[in-house]
């Protein structure tokens, strides 16, 4: 199996593992109401909210994996959509695997940096990007490549990735200290 494609996998699945972090019943984020306030701060940051719920464990393995434990501590703030357990196990355990290897951190590193945008971004906010951008928004990831948002129908947000993927907002607005988390279905991944 082709190493960036394994690589890309075991980060997808790291980022669904920290999207389930905030327990509970799980809520499409708004894509209308953009006279929301954004969520307000917790104690913890938002590795310390992954840490918390049980939904994320994989990704919390894999920011650990990848060294990021202390990036994602640091002062933000940081929006993150969050890959859930479930948007990693659709990752082939191989290349789920070969990421969280020592071998695949640089790869790892990429993918779960592709799920963080600058920036403190409530549902709310990016739902009014979606709009100020004619029903879509780009946002910049810390990796540097883009991921595209729109606001569908049913009133959820997608993203899609560089290579047309797609992944779905299941929760929204997970509040840490230092930012924000997005849990999403489906792992996203750079081009």
């Amino acid at each position: 199996m082709n190493t960036r494609i394994l690589t890309l996998s075991v980060a997808s699945a790291a980022l669904l593992g920290l999207a389930a972090c905030n327990s509970g019943a799980e809520t499409q984020a708004p894509a209308a109401d953009a006279t929301a306030e954004a969520p307000a701060a917790t104690t913890g940051t938002v590795v310390a909210v992954a840490q918390g719920n049980p939904d994320f464990t994989t990704l919390v393995s894999a920011v650990q994996a990848a060294g990021l434990v202390d990036t994602l501590n640091g002062a933000g703030p940081f929006t993150v959509f969050a890959p859930t357990n479930a948007a990693f196990e659709k990752i082939p355990a191989a290349t789920r695997e070969s990421l969280m290897a020592p071998a695949g951190k640089e790869d790892l590193t990429g993918i779960l940096t592709y799920h963080v945008v600058a920036g403190n971004v409530s549902a709310a906010a990016l739902a009014e990007q979606i709009t100020a951008g004619g029903g879509s928004a780009t946002l910049t990831t810390v990796q540097g490549g883009t991921l595209t948002a729109r606001a569908e129908a049913d009133g959820s947000i997608t993203l899609t990735d560089a290579a047309g993927n797609t992944s779905r907002v299941v929760q929204a607005d997970v509040a840490a200290s230092n930012g924000v988390i997005h849990a999403i279905d489906t792992v996203v991944m750079p081009g």
